[in-house]
């Protein structure tokens, strides 16, 4: 096994502060933990902060019962991701950690993924270091990794034709990360902030802030060795497939939407490398919205001839 030696040169255990938002997914997040419970932490003071956005299905009883290190800190119950992560950054900086592990609770890990993060981290001065994500239904296929500004489709491609096997065993730079599971210095937090839920209370809060520690100088990376398994996203219906009253208010009125315009601009707005690609970038995704809406109604009305 590979052990780095800027982590072996440690004398003092590095603090990590893990920083996990849940709601209503008492199994998914008692799966989580326990994965957690199992990895190597020689070397390590790692402690985990919950937050729990008001759930009502027993996860913090169920939490302080078999995981009672566990730190819990109670949500206001509207928080969502980026709010939620702040309240954990909030709750664990009196602890003064060396590093916050930004995460998801619907996520399995290797037993040596929290080592590898922080020897890619220690070796790599500024930098903020991603895990390898991967579809815990098809174990090889990477996942919202890799993302690619391009205006010219629309703004942020994930490549969707990488596995574990073919993105090699090298840590290597990435244009932006995500926050399933990222390891971010304390120092960075110190300089650029916390996230920003105000303009991104539904989604997107962690693309923007790694692109904002990216523009302050930070180096966004990924170790492919630090392997961690994430359920699959569940996407809303397509839009062609609703009614013209329900794209109105999806594309118009209901902001808390994932396609919601308004949602989409910002979005691009405030994550695009600079802000000039994205107006046209989000011009390209509208025209491949509405050809996709026109390309249905089509086909649509030629099969009801038919």
């Amino acid at each position: 096994m590979h052990v780095s030696p800027a982590l072996e040169s440690e004398e003092e255990p590095i603090r990590i502060a893990a920083i996990i938002p849940v709601f209503n997914r008492r199994d998914t997040t008692l799966q989580c933990l326990r994965s957690l419970s199992r990895i190597d932490r020689a070397g390590f003071d790692f402690r985990v902060f919950i937050v729990d956005d008001g759930s009502t299905d027993g996860t913090s009883a169920a939490i302080r019962e078999q995981f009672p290190e566990v730190v819990i800190v109670e949500g206001t119950g509207n928080l969502h991701y980026a709010a939620g992560t702040n309240a954990g950054l909030d709750a664990a900086r009196s602890w003064d950690p060396d590093f916050y592990l930004l995460m998801n609770d619907d996520a399995v890990f290797h037993d040596q993924f929290l080592r590898r993060l922080a020897g890619t981290a220690l070796e790599n001065t500024r930098s903020v270091v991603g895990a390898l994500l991967l579809l815990w239904d098809r174990p090889h296929t990477v996942f919202q990794v890799g993302q690619e500004w391009k205006t010219a489709h629309g703004g942020w491609i994930i490549p969707n034709d990488l596995t574990a096997f073919s993105v090699g065993s090298e840590p290597f730079d990435v244009e932006c990360l995500v926050g399933n599971c990222t390891l971010v210095p304390s120092k960075a937090v110190e300089e650029c902030g916390i996230l920003d839920a105000k303009t991104f209370p539904h989604g997107w809060g962690d693309a923007q802030y790694f692109m904002r520690l990216r523009t302050a100088g930070w180096r966004l990376m990924v170790d492919p060795r630090s392997y961690v398994w994430c359920e699959p996203n569940t996407n809303p219906p397509a839009l062609h497939t609703r009614s013209i009253g329900e794209i109105i208010r999806v594309l118009f009125v209901n902001r808390k939407h994932p396609l919601n315009f308004q949602r989409q601009f910002i979005a691009r707005w405030e994550s695009a490398p600079n802000r000039l690609l994205a107006i046209p970038a989000f011009g390209v995704y509208v025209l491949g919205l509405v050809g996709k809406t026109v390309r249905y109604a089509l086909g649509e009305r030629k099969r009801h001839a038919d």
